[in-house]
């Protein structure tokens, strides 16, 4: 397992984009709109890694409400797995609590799964496969 990439809940996502291109090392993906979760987002890359940018298009998705309660800034860590569907069920298996029970589409045409922040010390995490 390995890192995929930080998630970082912004207001602008253009404004974003700008601030931190300088530290890229290369150029931002275009902006896409992720179904069902009303967020737009661009990826930037960060040698192996990337920043993920999270701009809601409503005030009410999960980023809108997000953004309300704490602000700009981290939203969530992703890792690179095999299988998104395996990762989730180990952290069923330990106990831990889902956001989402299985595998389901994600940026980037990735399949994606979330683990609730209480599995993880008050982090979010995400499971990414890879393309």
């Amino acid at each position: 397992m390995q890192l995929d990439h930080l998630g970082i809940a912004v207001e602008n996502l253009d404004a974003a984009l700008r601030a931190y291109g300088p530290l890229a090392s290369g150029a931002a993906s275009t902006p896409e709109v992720v179904g069902g979760q009303d967020v737009r987002v661009s990826f930037l890359p960060l040698g192996a890694t990337h920043l993920e940018f999270l701009e809601p298009t409503k005030p009410d998705s999960p980023v809108g409400r997000f953004l309300a309660r704490r602000g700009p800034g981290l939203h969530h860590v992703a890792f690179a797995v095999p299988n998104v569907d395996a990762a989730l069920a180990s952290i069923r298996e330990r106990g831990g609590r889902l956001i989402d029970d299985r595998s389901r589409p994600g940026a980037r045409g990735r399949r994606v799964g979330f683990a609730h922040p209480s599995a993880f010390l008050g982090s979010l995490v995400e499971f990414v496969e890879g393309p």
